[in-house]
């Protein structure tokens, strides 16, 4: 924003002097003219110096939601992985509750 001001400064100024200018005969453009070209030309360079960081910030919100994706991902397997592991360790326990029941039955006999 500084530097906008500072460039919006320096047009005003050069479009001052260049109202001062004596008239011109010979074809090449007028004060109006010239302040004209260098207003487009700043614009222009205002332009240009705000698409780069534009540019950066569209790609990082690409990167953000491509690692967001990846992330869902790791946790949707995560998930998966522990119910896996959760349902085995559940069978495990399961036979071995039935076969301690099975040989407390035998020594009851």
């Amino acid at each position: 924003m500084r530097n906008m001001t500072t460039l919006l400064a320096a047009l005003l100024a050069l479009v001052a002097l260049a109202g001062c200018q004596p008239k011109q005969d010979n074809g090449a453009p007028g004060p109006a003219q010239q302040a004209g070209k260098a207003v487009d030309d700043a614009g222009a360079r205002v332009a240009k110096s705000l698409h780069a960081p534009i540019d950066k910030a569209e790609e990082a919100k690409r990167k953000m939601a491509e690692a967001g994706e990846q992330a869902k991902r790791d946790i949707a397997e995560a998930t998966d992985d522990a119910r896996q592991g959760l349902n085995d360790a559940t069978n495990e326990v399961g036979k071995k509750v039935e076969r301690a029941g099975e040989k407390i039955q035998k020594a009851a006999q």
